[in-house]
């Protein structure tokens, strides 16, 4: 008897913030399967961007557990053992905030090979995900100042990809790019997913967008007394009726 595919990602129980007294998530699950692609929808406030952190192992949650392909989260930041810490990439909303202001575009696609010895293949791997995000010539030699939001944003998606990661987690990834910019970056993740079968947590409040982008949406709404509570929809089958 064939064992079931564990989920690519998986968050049990999870409580969580930045205050013990009043965490701003209360034993929140969420499960992601391989391959699959799942819209976390919230209001600002609500802890979507606290649980996406939890869920790419950024933040130690007070109470739950995260599982990865099935196995259990060993440590979180930089006491997670590197096999889990590099199979999740991770893309926050705000560029200027997650990029070191004094590398180039091109130092900062090869930032996490760099960081876990394959600098032998960083210069060729570099070139060819800065290809695959839009960017090229002289712009791979500029710094953060240097260029618009979206450029920033296309060399951080790079970046995100650089490890080949199973679970891409997209932190309101388009919020501050404009529709065509969002289009080109919906496109690469998806191409991406598509050769390598990676599952996707895309976090946002753009209900079209993620309902159009993601399998499912799951909805976050936050309450003082009910803790965090999460609705599941799934993506409605295209129209395919005359008329």
């Amino acid at each position: 008897m064939t064992r079931p595919t564990p989920p690519a990602l998986e968050l049990r129980e999870i409580t969580a913030g930045y205050d013990r007294a009043a965490p701003v998530l209360r034993g929140v699950s969420l499960t992601v399967g391989e391959g699959e692609a799942v819209g976390l929808l919230g209001p600002s406030g609500c802890g979507k961007s606290t649980l996406a952190k939890v869920a790419a192992l950024l933040h130690r949650p007070f109470a739950g557990t995260v599982h990865l392909g099935g196995a259990p989260a060993r440590g979180f930041r930089h006491r997670a053992p590197r096999a889990q810490r590099t199979a999740v990439g991770v893309v926050f909303q705000q560029p200027r905030l997650a990029a070191d202001p004094r590398l180039t575009l091109a130092s900062l696609i090869a930032e996490p090979l760099r960081a876990t010895g394959r600098r032998a293949e960083a210069a060729g791997r570099t070139e060819e995900l800065a290809r695959s995000v839009g960017l090229g010539g002289d712009l791979l030699a500029r710094r953060p100042h240097e260029v618009s939001d979206g450029q920033l944003q296309r060399a951080c998606l790079a970046r995100a990809l650089a490890l080949r990661p199973r679970v891409l987690v997209c932190d309101e990834m388009t919020a501050m790019l404009d529709a065509s910019t969002t289009a080109a970056l919906v496109a690469v993740v998806e191409d991406y997913r598509e050769r390598s079968g990676a599952a996707l947590l895309a976090v946002g409040h753009d209900r079209t967008l993620l309902e159009r982008w993601c399998d499912r949406t799951v909805e976050m709404a936050a309450g003082a007394e009910a803790g965090t509570a999460l609705r599941s929809a799934r993506r409605a089958p295209a129209d395919t009726s005359a008329g």
